[in-house]
C-alpha cells in the first residue's frame, strides 16, 4: 500500500520501504514491523512502527526478550528512525547498542 502523498511521513515510509529486503516488506506491509539480523552477533532484532523503544531483541523462539532504544539525534519522522535504526543493526550492531537505552520487556 503505497501512499502518493507528499508529507515527510509518507515519503519517510516511502524510502523505508525501497530498503527493505522483500521479506521484510511483506512483514512491515501486514504487521506493521520486521526484523533484522544483528551484524555483529547474529541475533534477530525486531523493529517495530514508531520512533523510540521500538527494538525488540528476540530470543530462539521468535519473542522479545528485552528492549533497546536508539534513535538519530535529529527529529525524524518514523520512517526515517526505522530505517536508520536498521542500517545501524544491519551495518554496526555493536556500535548502535553501545549507545542505546535497555529496556525491561513487560509480561503480564
Amino acid at each position: 500500500m503505497l501512499s502518493l502523498e507528499n508529507t515527510s511521513d509518507a515519503r519517510g515510509l516511502r524510502l523505508l520501504r525501497e530498503w527493505l529486503s522483500p521479506e521484510q516488506r511483506a512483514q512491515f506491509d501486514t504487521e506493521g514491523q520486521f526484523d533484522v539480523i544483528g551484524c555483529d552477533t547474529g541475533k534477530h532484532y525486531r523493529i517495530r512502527y514508531g520512533t523510540s523503544t521500538n527494538v525488540y531483541e528476540l530470543d530462539g523462539a521468535g519473542k522479545a526478550r528485552t528492549g533497546w532504544c536508539f534513535v538519530p539525534e535529529a527529529r525524524l519522522v518514523a520512517g526515517d528512525v526505522m530505517l536508520a535504526q536498521k542500517i545501524a543493526l544491519e551495518t554496526s550492531e555493536a556500535s548502535a547498542l553501545a549507545v542505546a537505552h535497555q529496556f525491561p520487556i513487560l509480561r503480564l
